[in-house]
């Protein structure tokens, strides 16, 4: 049986770097951050250790939405419905009672509502019961972000949420892509939302010391690869791509922004946080999503890392990487646009998806900034602090998230013929 193939012919993207596509790429080739001291909330009043995240600049959720909208979710489906009308745009695909049916959307978070469930608990406590909102339970579902985008646009095809942690981006992707090969869908909004830049969530990240304490220096704190990297530094975002089956895309007369080309998913069994020091489990992820694609390590010229700033991340993906692309891994251009972004964890395949498809049309690996001092167990090529033209024809998204989950998907840029 003919495989189907899927193509992206729509993007959108709210990240610490930019509140769309072009705006978050254009900062992430620069290098410039967006990780800065908190402000959304008061990160000094309860005793925290860390007074820096990724957040997002210059959003009024009632402005974009309008009140009714914006009042009725949480900020992570906020997010979501900002990065998918973009995506929506940017496909060109109008929605009628003819293709509903053929149209669905994938959309994950690692934490789901997490802001709202935090202010209930505090009201429940402080004031009783009846100070408990009666949309609450909805709103913290980690699938109302993906109920929500559904109804917007009446999207009546397959619908549903993924939750793998710091993968659910890429799981995602993969997932939805599948959907679209095997015909239960023409078209899929895929991607993912997070948005716990919230102080539960910084105190129990920091107390199980994952993130950086460098609060002095904001923008030089995410320092992936870096001998002096003490931890990852926790960021909001959300991202979409809109997905078609070639044939639909071309039919419609779609612009085509690459092609999902591989997809590979495995698990660790491990350690609920920690990555296999040999990086086997990450190993296998990427050799099948090769075997998925039918390409060799050869063909790959870009990996955009997972490269959190952790220091046993850092070190065990760049073990994966060589014991799946063996040398030729030192020949390929890396970066962990996690540099500037920060750690946008469900969200963060689906943004740095995103950053693959735009290095490859613009021909640019975009740095890894505050690499200046590398870690000997960190040698490989990661584009320290500077950008480069080079020429990308395939790249590949790492993504691994708590509970030993491993994403990986390899993008390519659309060729009519096929590889």
């Amino acid at each position: 049986m003919h495989q189907k193939r899927v193509v992206v012919t729509g993007r959108g993207a709210i990240c610490p770097v930019g509140n769309n596509v072009k705006e978050a790429w254009e900062n992430a080739a620069a290098g410039r951050s967006g990780i800065d001291y908190i402000k959304g909330f008061d990160s000094y009043s309860n005793g925290l250790e860390t007074h820096i995240a990724g957040e997002i600049k210059n959003f009024d959720p009632d402005a974009v939405l309008g009140r009714r909208e914006a009042r009725r979710a949480d900020r992570v489906t906020q997010l979501t419905l900002v990065a998918a009308m973009e995506a929506m745009a940017d496909s060109g695909l109008h929605i009628t009672d003819e293709n509903r049916y053929d149209v669905g959307c994938l959309i994950g978070t690692g934490i789901g509502g997490i802001s709202t469930l935090v202010e209930q608990t505090l009201a429940f406590t402080n004031k009783g019961a009846r100070a408990v909102s009666p949309v609450m339970t909805p709103l913290i579902l980690p699938d109302n972000a993906s109920g929500k985008v559904s109804m917007h646009f009446g999207l009546r095809g397959p619908n549903f949420c993924i939750i793998t942690a710091c993968a659910t981006g890429n799981n995602c992707i993969g997932e939805a892509a599948e959907i679209i090969r095997r015909g239960q869908a023409k078209a899929m909004l895929a991607g993912g939302s997070e948005a716990a830049v919230v102080g539960v969530v910084v105190a129990g990240f920091t107390n199980m010391t994952a993130l950086s304490s460098r609060n002095s220096d904001p923008q030089k704190a995410s320092r992936p690869f870096d001998k002096d990297r003490d931890g990852f530094i926790v960021a909001e975002a959300s991202g979409m791509l809109m997905l078609e089956d070639l044939d639909h895309a071309l039919e419609r007369g779609a612009t085509i922004y690459g092609e999902i080309i591989g997809y590979g998913h495995t698990s660790d069994a491990y350690h609920v946080t920690a990555p296999m020091e040999t990086g086997e489990g990450a190993a296998k992820a990427i050799e099948r999503a090769l075997q998925d694609a039918g390409i060799t390590p050869q063909d790959i010229n870009y990996i955009n890392a997972h490269g959190t700033s952790t220091p046993l991340n850092d070190k065990s993906e760049t073990t994966a990487i060589k014991r799946a692309l063996g040398e030729h891994a030192y020949e390929i251009p890396i970066s962990s646009t996690k540099s500037v972004t920060g750690h946008m964890l469900g969200a963060g395949g689906a943004v740095e998806a995103i950053f693959c498809l735009e290095a490859m049309r613009h021909s640019f690996v975009p740095p890894t900034v505050n690499l200046d001092n590398p870690d000997p167990d960190c040698d490989l090529n990661y584009t320290p602090n500077v950008g480069i033209q080079h020429e990308i024809n395939i790249a590949m998204n790492n993504s691994f998230g708590f509970g030993g989950h491993n994403a990986v998907i390899l993008i390519g840029k659309y060729h009519a013929n096929g590889r």
